[in-house]
């Protein structure tokens, strides 16, 4: 029996990051818009909100996945908009949360800006926004954008990805 789990990611722009996690099995629905959290990060910045069967795909392979799509260790000037964080919707997830990001920067060598945050509000896109890969692919703003972290993620991630997609 599935077990479906959600989590929220936000860190680059709403149309690249539901294409990343559309394109993963075990990813039954992302949901597009902006996620606000408590203060001082409870202006809404562009985020998804990722639904997925966890005995197919993990929050450590979601969250892994999310730190190799986005600049997940720079911060820069657009960080508002697009604030770098995990966003989780029980806290008993805080502290696997805080591991998987933890092991992840050690195995990487990296130092991540990336904040775990409590979800608060979501507010979903207009329709014509939703699904924007899918409905754009061949688009310039896919072609130099989204394709080549789904390039990245086939590299990296190929048992993960949808033969379709």
């Amino acid at each position: 029996m599935e077990k479906i789990s959600k989590i929220g990611f936000g860190g680059g722009c709403h149309w690249c990051t539901e294409a990343v996690f559309q394109s993963l099995h075990g990813v039954v629905k992302v949901e597009q818009g902006w996620i606000a959290s408590i203060a001082p990060y409870d202006d809404f910045s562009e985020a998804v909100i990722v639904n997925f069967d966890d005995s197919i795909i993990s929050y450590e392979v979601l969250i892994e996945i999310h730190l190799l799509t986005h600049s997940s260790s720079s911060d820069h000037s657009m960080r508002d908009k697009y604030r770098s964080a995990v966003y989780y919707f029980d806290d008993k997830d805080i502290v696997n949360l805080q591991d998987s990001i933890a092991r992840l920067s050690v195995e990487n060598n990296t130092q991540y800006i990336t904040k775990i945050l409590p979800f608060q509000q979501f507010r979903l896109n207009v329709e014509n926004q939703l699904n924007y890969y899918s409905k754009n692919k061949q688009g310039p703003f896919c072609q130099l954008y989204i394709n080549p972290k789904l390039t990245a993620l086939r590299n990296r991630f190929t048992s993960r990805i949808k033969e379709d997609f």
